[in-house]
């Protein structure tokens, strides 16, 4: 490797190096303690400071040095790992550059000459190379040892490397974590004793900082079982979330497509870097605070000062850019923030360029007027490009109006603080786009009626309107702590699918695609799918209380809503509970708003919930068993197994708790989930357990803990809720109320903010994380053993060895995704299928891992068998292989009796059912499962494999001439490298020709019945050698040839039977467990090797 130029002096270096080769103006050195004889002590003392210290010496053992002969000084050029390498580097100099020193005079222009060629290598290099960092020269030294200690394929992706401690046992080991792609790589050489670990992401089952007596702070890493520790890092921080981001990747990327594909910024592998990475992570985040939609990526951040209307004050905070928003959040502790849509703003000025102001002026006759930005010149110019804004002549004078407009409307609001009106504006009013809210028309709100419940809702409705008044309504509301506080107490039910709106992000969705529901309507109507199927069957289970749903109308619009969501998300498609959900939302919202807070709750704020596996709802449970050892300790202390509140709770994250609660308690609920997203949810599953602490504590068994629970959600009302009784929702459990008082939903949800309001949504996000890798990989092993549970019945492996074999067998799946884009791989894997069709190989991935563990050597051929195999197995001939089939064909090679593997060699050689087509993929439909499934299908392809008689070997076709050549030829192979080889060729050779002489004998006796035959129908008589003398010898030929050399599998295996040598090669125990060690080292080689 070609390095920046570099002064050294030799004096300097401890004699640390050994000259092989020089001349007048280059020296080619070998580090001391590499190469020949080891270099003892020097050796081992050299080896561990190259490994400890970070210096261009640890590089490589050979380099390169460039000189002068009046000069002391040295120049180091280049680098190699091996002498093959550095050599390379030495014939390029003496061809290239040698004879064009001559020429020069002075040392100084050709030290100068040198330096510009290696510098334009590295150039040229550059354009292809992989580095995309700040320092690339250091990053091509550390990408060289990378590659050098463990001789990952070259397309394996460094992202960065720190220096740190790995624990192993008590004893720290000081080296290297290098992190890539798809590895955690960690090497480290001290004083002869080498530390050498590779673990892939999707191995990874638990990732955390931790801290103990010994280990201040660490990274925590559980794999295969085993803790691994790193300590001494110098940005500790930093390492923890860039290791997150590569395992939380690729977990999505490998288990959990429906979630990649929405990382489109990181679906290419081999364009992973650093920086990348941390720009992702600050847009999910950017993303998730202020609920924006998954395309828009945080851009630019300008730390600045916003004029409060509300407050009459600056608040520091910082300005977020992104494609479509220009969101603030305030740093001083006051939990403000604005969100401002670019198609809002009609205008953006800089009033006072000594103050670095900036004013945003947008629709509503609302002004915002930013201070003290540094950048405020630039900010403004990116602002109106991305908003449509000129400031071409045509528009001069409308801009100075607009300016004027803003300018007046600040100056107004300063001199007059108590008119906040005019600042904040007025609601949006937007049109209705199909039918009204259905509360609105079954429960319409009668203004005379002047009962307690309605009077205090009017107030609420009046706080509502105060609070617009000063903070603003709609889009570009400010979310104060006050906004919190009237959230808590209760939303009125005139104003739930607004807020509802607002506070999810749904009303940005649907302003940018206007008539988009329609479309996915009028698409999806008179389809039928599984989706479909599964929503006519839920329709009516779906709030049946409630007058809205007993009617056509509710069901009509909750029908279109699900089946449009479903056409629009055919990766979820539909799940149970959306119709739960999106019935409460059609309640207060009009059918198209409904739909986009079914896209906000589904897509953003719950991921992965509503899908086949519900892993979003699994982690959450995991992350709300975390806050209950942390915050409910005598409740861990009495209930050791905490599994019971993940079971009970499920249904409290999939349905918002409006399953378990009444209806009128549960939308108080909702009201607080819009704006605190999950971590309202979390909250108030503690209150609820801390509510019934002391008789969960004495309760004797789970089914007790259950009616505890059910009866005190039937306890809860809402006291304030102007809903009649027709529409509220009666108790689902016992209707005796006298045994438990009443809990109003506003208090208990209070309690829960008072009590639990310090966790943090930053906290839960990454708890969130922390615990995807291990429910993940938790399902991942659940699969493992319903496989190996199915398998282990039909082939006579030990459960050990099918967890081993299980394990190669899905890594081979993976190694083909690691390092392309679309791996057709990626296609096999759907986790909504059956155990055993989760993961299947096809003939690329199947061709790498047989021959590592097939028992016999084969030494020539190898691709055309492993052809042949794939074919024999693939049963249904789909072009992919699960391990059941995998399984069944290694256990006939291993463990079957000398019949079965002739049997299983002769059936490979017969012909091919169809061919492998020239990429050697065999294209199957990935979107297996997702459509209408054929029932009658499954039922009697179910009843063919129950009905299926094992095959005798009778029922097995003869084989030609050509068939048996190549027969012979693979057990030739088979048996090259035995040390029994030369009495194994003999008795191939002797079977061989007694089977010829056999047919031969029988190709005669057959002769005088062909000639005496009668004469028949020529498209019916068999070819004779009369007939045979009218055509020509090439068309003759191959029918001959097919007629009279045949061979049945009885007369092969008779034969072969008559030679003990053979028969005992065949009985011959063969160890798998020792293929299979040697397997899981050479199949990442043979795998990066092979692309």
């Amino acid at each position: 490797m070609w390095l920046k130029p570099e002064e050294i002096l030799l004096k300097n270096a401890f004699k640390l190096w050994v000259t092989e080769k020089d001349n007048e103006y280059f020296v080619l050195q070998r580090r001391r303690g590499y190469g020949e004889g080891g270099g003892g002590l020097t050796g081992l003392l050299v080896g561990t400071l190259d490994t400890v210290l970070d210096s261009t010496s640890k590089v490589a053992p050979f380099r390169i040095l460039h000189h002068t002969p009046d000069s002391q000084v040295y120049w180091s050029i280049a680098c190699g790992v091996t002498k093959e390498e550095i050599v390379q580097h030495w014939d390029w100099l003496q061809q290239n550059i040698m004879k064009t020193l001559s020429v020069f005079d002075s040392s100084e222009d050709i030290t100068s000459f040198v330096q510009g060629k290696i510098r334009g290598l590295i150039a040229e290099e550059g354009k292809t190379s992989h580095v995309l960092e700040d320092d690339p020269e250091k990053f091509r030294e550390a990408y060289l040892r990378f590659e050098n200690w463990f001789a990952l394929p070259a397309e394996e992706k460094l992202v960065t490397y720190y220096s740190c401690s790995y624990w192993k046992g008590k004893v720290p080991c000081q080296g290297w974590l290098y992190l890539s792609t798809n590895f955690l790589c960690f090497y480290s050489y001290l004083l002869g004793a080498e530390v050498k670990l590779i673990i892939s992401w999707d191995e990874i089952w638990r990732l955390e900082k931790t801290s103990n007596v010994i280990l201040t702070e660490s990274i925590h890493v559980v794999a295969h079982g085993e803790d691994h520790y790193f300590s001494m890092l110098l940005h500790l921080n930093e390492t923890f979330v860039i290791m997150e981001q590569l395992a939380d990747y690729s977990i999505k990327r490998l288990f959990d497509k429906e979630a990649f594909e929405r990382e489109r910024a990181l679906s290419d592998p081999l364009q992973i870097t650093k920086r990348g990475l941390e720009a992702h992570a600050k847009s999910e985040q950017f993303r998730t605070f202020f609920r924006l939609p998954r395309e828009e990526n945080l851009l630019e951040v300008h730390e600045s000062f916003l004029w409060v209307p509300f407050s009459h004050l600056n608040t520091l905070g910082k300005i977020c850019l992104s494609e479509s928003y220009l969101c603030f959040a305030s740093q001083d502790g006051s939990q403000c923030h604005i969100i401002i849509p670019m198609r809002e703003v009609v205008s953006v000025e800089k009033p006072d360029s000594s103050s670095r102001a900036l004013t945003v002026c947008v629709r509503g006759k609302r002004a915002l007027r930013f201070t003290e930005v540094r950048d405020y010149q630039r900010l403004a110019t990116t602002l109106r490009s991305r908003c449509g804004i000129t400031a071409s002549p045509q528009h001069s004078a409308s801009a100075e109006i607009i300016q004027g407009e803003c300018q007046s409307l600040i100056n107004h609001f300063e001199d007059n603080p108590e008119d906040v009106t005019l600042m904040v504006g007025q609601k949006d009013s937007s049109k209705a786009v199909s039918t009204e809210a259905l509360m609105t028309v079954f429960h319409p709100q009668d203004v005379e009626n002047l009962d307690p419940k309605m009077l205090k809702e009017k107030m609420k409705e009046q706080s509502w309107n105060i609070h617009f008044s000063e903070y603003g309504r709609g889009t570009s509301m400010f979310f104060t702590k006050k906004t919190r506080d009237l959230i808590v107490r209760g939303v009125p039910e005139a104003l739930r699918g607004e807020l509802w709106m607002l506070f999810s992000g749904a009303v940005n969705d649907m302003a940018t695609h206007p008539g988009y529901y329609t479309e996915l309507v009028e698409q999806s109507l008179g389809t039928s799918t599984l989706a479909t199927d599964e929503i006519e069957r839920d329709l009516h289970r779906s709030l049946p209380e409630h007058p809205a749903f007993q009617s056509d109308t509710g069901i009509s619009a909750l029908r279109r809503v699900l089946t449009a969501y479903a056409c629009r998300n055919p990766k979820i498609g539909y799940c149970q509970a959306m119709n739960i959900l999106t019935s409460v939302l059609l309640l207060y919202a009009k059918e198209e708003e409904a739909f986009w807070l079914l896209v906000a709750v589904c897509e953003r704020m719950l991921p992965d919930y509503f899908n086949r596996r519900i892993i979003g709802a699994l982690v959450d449970q995991a992350v709300f068993e975390d806050l209950i050892r942390e915050n409910l300790p005598q409740l861990v202390e009495n209930m050791t197994d905490l599994s019971f509140f993940s079971s009970v709770s499920l249904s409290w994250f999939l349905t918002l708790f409006i399953s378990v609660l009444p209806i009128e308690s549960a939308v108080n609920v909702v009201d607080c989930f819009f704006y605190d997203g999950i971590k309202a949810i979390l909250q108030l599953g503690l209150a609820v357990l801390n509510s019934n602490m002391e008789a969960l504590i004495s309760c004797h068994d789970d089914a007790e803990a259950v009616t505890i629970l059910n009866k005190f959600f039937d306890s809860v009302t809402n006291k304030d809720s102007p809903l009649p009784p027709t529409v509220q929702q009666a108790p689902v459990g016992n209707n005796d109320k006298s045994s438990h008082f009443n809990v109003d939903i506003s208090e208990l949800i209070r309690e829960a903010y008072e009590k639990y309001g310090s966790i943090r949504s930053e906290e839960v996000e990454s708890s969130r994380k922390r615990n995807r890798l291990f429910v993940i990989q938790t399902l991942e092993d659940t699969t493992k053993q319903n496989v190996i549970r199915v398998v282990s019945q039909e082939v006579k492996f030990s459960p050990a060895q099918l967890d081993e074999l299980y394990n190669l067998f899905k890594r081979q799946h993976f190694l083909s995704c690691y390092w392309t884009m679309k791996s057709p791989a990626l296609l096999h894997h759907d986790p909504s299928l059956a155990y055993l069709e989760q993961y299947q190989l096809g003939f690329q991935q199947f061709a790498v891992i047989f021959p590592l563990l097939e028992p016999w050597t084969f030494c020539t051929n190898k691709s055309n068998l492993s052809l042949w195999v794939f074919r024999l197995i693939d049963e249904n001939q789909d072009g992919l292989v699960n391990f059941k089939e995998f399984c069944c064909a290694l256990d006939t090679l291993y463990c079957g009796s000398f019949t079965n593997k002739l049997k299983f060699l002769f059936k490979l050689h017969l012909p091919p059912e169809f061919a492998l087509p020239e990429d050697g993929v065999i294209k199957k439909s990935p979107e297996r499962g997702r459509g209408k499934v054929d029932l009658q299908a499954y039922l009697k392809q179910w009843q063919n494999e129950i009905l299926r008689k094992e095959e005798t070997i009778k029922d097995l076709p003869r084989i030609n001439q050509a068939q048996f050549i190549q027969f012979s030829k693979t057990l030739y192979n088979i048996f090259h490298g035995d040390p029994e080889e030369e009495s194994l060729y003999r008795a191939v050779a002797h079977v061989t020709s007694l089977l010829l002489r056999m047919e031969e004998v029988g190709r005669r006796l057959q002769e005088p019945k062909s000639l005496a035959s009668p004469s028949k129908p020529a498209g019916d008589a068999p070819p004779t050698a009369e007939s045979s003398d009218t055509s020509s010898p090439q068309e003759a030929a191959p029918r001959l040839a097919e007629t009279e050399w045949s061979f049945s599998f009885e007369q092969v295996l008779a034969s072969l039977l008559n030679e003990p040598t053979i028969v005992s090669f065949f009985d011959r125990h063969v160890d798998i467990q020792s293929k299979v060690t040697q397997a899981q080292v050479a199949q990442l080689k043979l795998t990066g090797n092979n692309k």
